[in-house]
């Protein structure tokens, strides 16, 4: 029942219309304002971050070589680079052009630098010989460095620098920072301090000769414990604050509104099966069940609960209580994607428009059954990809990178990169990973996909001739029927019919037109 039809029927107001108007313009306001306030933080995390490389990784590039930064080859460029770390760590509060220093504890005190290098318990290795002895069991010797006392950590701590590589599995170097986020004042919001746990690692665990060096940053904000600020940063907090409450205020009012609609459709539903079980000893179809009880609205109050719980992390976000950052956003997304999408309910009420919903409505139950079969073969694919191409090729190194490089080719996204991009190493593998590929692409763009697209089509074509021939009659749809014409011929007895306009629908009221069902 569209609310042009609910206000000629009740003379009702289409409040549940207004609210979602409402909804979706703040809704999308807050999501904007939040989205802008996060880039900022997670850029400013990025740039720590590239910073940080660059300050700490000897020769680094500004490009990570893979999923590690830099690798070196020598025993020299690993204590080079060892040492390089350290010595810029000493050096940070004359070197850094940023707003960062060493962390303190609680009583004041820098904390340290520690160094913790893990290595096999015992072990020599001869490969000229092709003999070898080890004791795979690990251990682990760690060292602190304090900043401060720089010109003596290599002096008294030279025998922990000296490093038997057959037997070194890995060296972590560990510290932490902390640095204000003052770009935010830009955007008049009060500035968040962090806290950057560093971890360096250089990682030898395959001792193939190569040892690479990974950086890995933790961030965590929180609000600074002595600040002062001049300007409109404070007010402009409150400001969003009191946003937010509203928020919270608009999408309550929608749910109780559309949980109250369900309750009255549900009790509409068991006034109807009564009905149909006295007079003509039948149940309800499904079809039927689905004119009473609506989706739309379920999916309207599970939006309304995300906005909800979204607005609430963002109000201690902005009160500087909490930190999530990525949940909040996650919250404030999936509420504003339902949102938007629960619009289309109101396109549905124009014939020309609902052909869309009708049409997904008619081909899910036939698409989600065409997928799961379709979807044990994308299986296999994955797998035996994985399998085979794994240690041949970049793209099919992970299960994961597996399924997403066989979906960008059932896209037909690059094709010929996934072709060349293969080692040719291994004749077999070559050979095999061509009648792989060449499968693949055959079977799921020339024959799955087809098939996808006539399921959808099909679908279209008969919602195309219902709305020519006429839908289907249900047990519902003939009582309606039967009622309406019991009324016109009601109607038809009295002299004159008074035409009334809707002030907010502008269309006429017509009594014989009123064939809906008083459910919403």
């Amino acid at each position: 029942m569209s609310p042009c039809e609910k206000y000629r029927a009740r003379r009702h107001l289409p409040w549940k219309l207004g609210v979602q108007i409402l909804k979706i313009v703040m809704i999308t306001t807050q999501l904007i304002l939040f989205g802008l306030n996060n880039q900022l933080v997670v850029s400013y995390k990025e740039e720590n971050t590239m910073a940080l490389k660059h300050l700490f990784l000897k020769d680094y590039s500004g490009v990570d070589e893979d999923d590690y930064s830099i690798a070196v080859y020598t025993q020299q460029d690993v204590k080079e680079s060892l040492f390089y770390v350290m010595d810029q760590y000493s050096q940070l509060g004359r070197l850094s052009v940023g707003p960062i220093s060493y962390a303190e504890d609680e009583d004041g005190q820098l904390l340290p630098l520690v160094i913790c290098k893990e290595y096999y318990k015992r072990g020599s290795v001869e490969p000229s010989d092709e003999a070898y002895d080890i004791d795979s069991q690990l251990e682990e010797v760690c060292m602190s460095h304090d900043p401060t006392t720089a010109d003596l950590w290599k002096t008294q701590n030279s025998s922990f620098f000296h490093l038997d590589f057959y037997r070194l599995v890995d060296i972590k170097i560990t510290f932490q920072l902390k640095g204000i986020n003052l770009q935010t004042v830009r955007s008049r919001e009060l500035p968040d301090c962090y806290s950057f746990y560093v971890t360096i690692t250089f990682d030898n665990q395959c001792h193939s000769g190569k040892v690479k060096i990974f950086l890995d940053i933790d961030s965590e904000s929180s609000a600074c414990r002595d600040w002062k600020i001049s300007g409109t940063a404070q007010k402009n907090t409150h400001y969003l604050l009191v946003f937010d409450g509203f928020v919270i205020l608009v999408c309550l009012t929608s749910a109780v509104l559309c949980t109250r609609s369900i309750v009255l459709a549900v009790g509409l539903l068991q006034r109807f099966s009564r009905f149909l079980h006295e007079n003509y000893n039948r149940k309800v179809c499904e079809d039927d069940q689905s004119e009473f009880l609506n989706g739309w609205y379920v999916l309207v109050i599970v939006s309304d609960l995300l906005a909800i719980i979204g607005s609430i992390l963002k109000m201690e976000i902005q009160a500087k209580s909490l930190t999530s950052y990525d949940v909040c956003s996650i919250f404030l997304g999936t509420s504003t994607l339902m949102v938007w999408v629960g619009v289309i309910r109101y396109l549905g009420y124009f014939q020309k428009y609902n052909v869309l919903i009708l049409t997904m409505k008619a081909a899910f139950p036939k698409v989600l059954r065409f997928c799961c079969c379709a979807g044990m073969i994308y299986l296999g694919y994955t797998f035996c990809g994985w399998i085979v191409l794994g240690p041949y090729h970049e793209k099919f190194e992970g299960l994961s990178r597996v399924a997403e490089c066989l979906f960008s080719l059932l896209n037909g996204d690059d094709m010929f990169t996934t072709f060349a991009q293969l080692k040719d190493k291994n004749t077999l593998v070559w050979v095999f990973s061509r009648a792989y590929l060449y499968s693949f692409i055959s079977l799921f763009i020339y024959m799955v996909l087809s098939l996808f697209i006539a399921l959808i089509t099909d679908a279209y074509e008969t919602i195309k001739n219902y709305q020519k021939e006429g839908f289907p009659l249900t047990d519902l749809h003939k009582f309606l029927r039967e009622q309406k014409d019991v009324r016109v011929a009601e109607e038809s007895s009295q002299t004159g019919v008074n035409v009334k306009y809707s002030v907010f629908c502008c269309c006429q009221r017509v009594p014989e037109n009123d064939d809906v069902i008083l459910i919403s």
